[in-house]
């Protein structure tokens, strides 16, 4: 393990400690993990269409068939608990994400990709361990423990980056 802690890892911590510390709805969880996966789904896409970069057009293509699959799960997972999830959407932060990654070109789109997905992951990690550790809807639960080593996969991945 990486005794340094990258930005994205310091810049995940109050996030990390706020999932931790609040009880999450089954809902709030499922909106926040179809936002994170819909982030990770448009960034991918966008980056597909400008990269030149082998590595990150494996990395995003990856990330568009784990995601997809992931938001499956928690939609199954949901419905299995008797919920009607909305349609995954972005949140705020990647509304504003995918939008800065929309106004970069070249190279710079490619870093300010890695850097997100740096950020983006560690934020989805928190929330899955979160929600498996004291969540509250049994299918979900079972879901989030699932997902957790996906998204820790993603990290270790991007580390090489």
């Amino acid at each position: 393990m990486n005794r340094f802690l990258t930005a994205a890892a310091i810049a995940a911590i109050p996030f990390a400690a706020a999932v931790a510390q609040t009880p999450m709805s089954g809902m709030t969880y499922v909106a926040k993990a179809g936002a994170g996966d819909q982030y990770e789904i448009q960034s991918s896409k966008l980056l597909l269409q400008t990269t030149q970069n082998a590595k990150l057009r494996s990395f995003a293509n990856m990330m568009i068939q784990d995601h997809t699959k992931s938001t499956a799960e928690v939609k199954a997972a949901a419905q299995q608990a008797r919920m009607t999830p909305p349609p995954p959407k972005l949140d705020a932060m990647g509304t504003r994400d995918v939008a800065a990654l929309r106004a970069a070109k070249g190279t710079a789109r490619d870093q300010l990709y890695v850097t997100q997905q740096k950020a983006a992951h560690q934020r989805a990690l928190a929330l899955h361990q979160g929600y498996a550790a004291s969540g509250t809807v049994a299918p979900l639960k079972a879901v989030a423990a699932q997902v957790a080593p996906v998204v820790q996969t993603h990290i270790t991945e991007l580390q090489s980056m």
